[in-house]
């Protein structure tokens, strides 16, 4: 299942993509009434999954409501989270090891705690919608494509082997970055989350369709030019350690989003580095899940 939110005739709604991806199949049709994703990641039960899934198969010219893919807005999946984003810093060694250049500091190939910080999105951003330049705070504005995990359920104190039990399913995001920010204040919150920060999408996949531990070429370009290019199997710290790791102090609430890193080949890692600039078009995808692509507007 690809379960998405969307607009159509000035209306939001959550749909599922069919099959085929060319058409959207409102969630009502199948008589299933949740009015926002925060509802459907929290209440949806796995017959209600199973439904979906078969139901993605279905024609559309049979389907009350569906709409082909170019006639809706597809917008971010969860377009206001309850709470900041969850953010691993570092979480591939190849970007590991480009930061640390970029920010000419020795780099001794140890990991042996995983980086968290918060992003605050006050709206998140969907495909094909413009990422805000803020030119007149930002200099060197970089893109991170991402695998996102979205929790299913209420998480506290849970063991690395029941961590998948806790996981709806999985997104793209961009973490768009404001370097010269980050490294002004010396932490990295408010250089990630300045407004239009965190493009989504295009949906969410339930955690059935995947292989577990997701193992996902991810990447991302520029103008068309292969920036990113590396595999979700090579995250320092899995999808279980860090389900498991926060957990142990906090709760992790039903529709938390958790970020888990991005590989090399962002801007900041080229010499010279290649930040954005407006009129630039970044698109982040991963296989399996999809991609989303947003130009830098001023």
């Amino acid at each position: 299942m690809k379960i998405v939110t969307y607009e159509v005739e000035n209306k939001t709604k959550l749909g599922i993509f069919s099959a085929d991806g060319q058409w959207v199949y409102p969630l009502e049709c199948f008589g299933i009434e949740y009015q926002e994703m925060q509802e459907a990641i929290a209440e949806m039960s796995d017959s209600e999954i199973q439904l979906l899934n078969h139901m993605s198969k279905k024609d559309p010219y049979e389907t009350p409501g569906a709409a082909r893919i170019e006639e809706v807005k597809i917008l971010a999946p969860i377009l206001r989270p309850k709470q900041d984003v969850i953010c691993l810093g570092i979480n591939y060694m190849a970007h590991a090891e480009e930061s640390a250049r970029y920010k000419k500091e020795a780099f001794g190939g140890e990991r042996p705690y995983a980086i968290y910080f918060s992003k605050r999105v006050n709206q998140a951003v969907g495909d094909k919608e413009g990422i805000p330049r803020h030119a007149n705070l930002v200099e060197r504005l970089d893109y991170e494509s991402e695998l996102a995990v979205i929790i299913r359920k209420d998480a506290y104190c849970v063991s690395e082997k029941d961590a998948k039990n806790y996981i709806f399913g999985y997104t793209v995001i961009n973490d768009v970055s404001a370097r010269d920010v980050q490294t002004r204040h010396q932490q990295w919150y408010f250089g990630k989350s300045l407004d239009g920060f965190l493009p989504m999408g295009p949906c969410i996949v339930s955690a059935d369709e995947i292989a577990y531990p997701p193992k996902l070429p991810i990447r991302s370009y520029v103008n068309g030019e292969l920036r990113q290019n590396s595999n979700t199997e090579l995250l320092i710290f899995d999808i279980d350690h860090v389900i498991s790791e926060l957990s142990q102090g906090m709760t992790l609430q039903a529709g938390t989003i958790i970020a888990m890193g991005t590989p090399a080949g962002v801007g900041m890692g080229f010499e010279p580095p290649k930040f954005l600039k407006t009129g630039d078009v970044v698109t982040c995808e991963i296989e399996g899940i999809g991609r989303i692509t947003n130009p830098i507007v001023e």
